[in-house]
């Protein structure tokens, strides 16, 4: 699926600002399932970017406005070509075939926790709190045959999505997963943050991921929707590697979402964060086109 995808995001101040540094995470990443032919990002008012990557691997911008300012405006457009990788991302074998209770096991291993150490220590934003432990059911005893590390993800991605309620105004991007365990309602952050705390209590690294859905074209006829970035999860899978799920919604990880980048928690993958020198108050606006093209 190829799509093309247009980001701005607009800042006003209610008085001028100056020394604004920011760093932007908007750059699709390229792997064996997306390729990003064309991206390019404009700043308003013009300033000089840079460009590396973070310790995660994400493609970062940076860029300084130092001169006095009300607004800031960042554009970003992107073409990127997605493919369906099939049933889970990184479904594919790998090594020598686990049963289900050597899987575990492997997880458990110090040679897990040394490779994956900074998917499995909790973060401020997936603490586990008792609560979140009575609902991931690991006051309960395991079952003499476990389920397979792949079939238990779904299985908890898809819990989330039965028992907690979308719902905008019930969250904001600041909202732990403490917060929201007892109300049961959020938003695809908080979903995402959900089931990464439950995968590392059992264990399981996992991952914050930062992104795109194309729906356009599902929506009934005569129907008004905006787009927004998405939040959904990867989780390591022993024979699998990296496979994504998305507690928000039913369809599968694939060709219709397109990654920018991971973390450890939202806080990693802030898709447009910086300071300024100033007073006053700030307004922000997000606009999020996501279309299909031709061929």
């Amino acid at each position: 699926m190829k799509l093309r995808i247009m980001h701005v995001t607009e800042y006003t101040y209610t008085q001028p600002v100056t020394d604004s540094v920011n760093e932007v995470r908007l750059t699709p990443c390229t792997n064996e399932w997306q390729s990003c032919y064309q991206h390019a990002i404009a700043v308003e008012p013009n300033a000089p970017l840079q460009s590396y990557e973070d310790f995660f691997g994400n493609r970062v911008t940076a860029f300084s406005v130092n001169e006095p300012h009300s607004k800031l405006t960042i554009r970003t457009q992107m073409t990127v070509v997605t493919t369906d990788p099939g049933s889970g991302r990184g479904s594919a074998r790998k090594g020598r075939l686990f049963t289900p209770a050597e899987a575990w096991d492997w997880l458990a291993r110090d040679e897990a926790m040394d490779r994956f150490a900074e998917y499995l220590l909790p973060t401020s934003y997936t603490t586990a709190t008792p609560e979140v432990l009575v609902f991931a059911g690991l006051d309960e005893r395991e079952s003499e045959e476990p389920a397979a590390v792949y079939d238990w993800l779904a299985q908890l991605s898809e819990r989330i999505r039965q028992e907690f309620t979308y719902d905008a105004e019930a969250t904001d991007v600041k909202t732990k997963v403490a917060d929201m365990i007892g109300t049961r309602r959020g938003v695809c952050q908080d979903f995402a943050h959900l089931m990464i705390t439950i995968c590392r209590s059992r264990s399981i690294p996992a991952r914050y991921v930062s992104g795109y859905q194309f729906i356009g074209d599902l929506q009934e006829e005569g129907t008004s929707f905006q787009h927004a970035s998405h939040a959904w999860v990867e989780a390591y899978v022993p024979n699998r590697g990296w496979c994504a799920f998305d507690p928000t919604n039913p369809s599968e990880v694939g060709e219709r979402y397109v990654k920018l980048g991971h973390g450890r928690d939202y806080k990693d993958i802030v898709p447009v964060k910086g300071v300024y020198r100033g007073s006053g108050g700030q307004h922000l606006d997000v606009s999020v086109i996501v279309e299909q093209l031709e061929g």
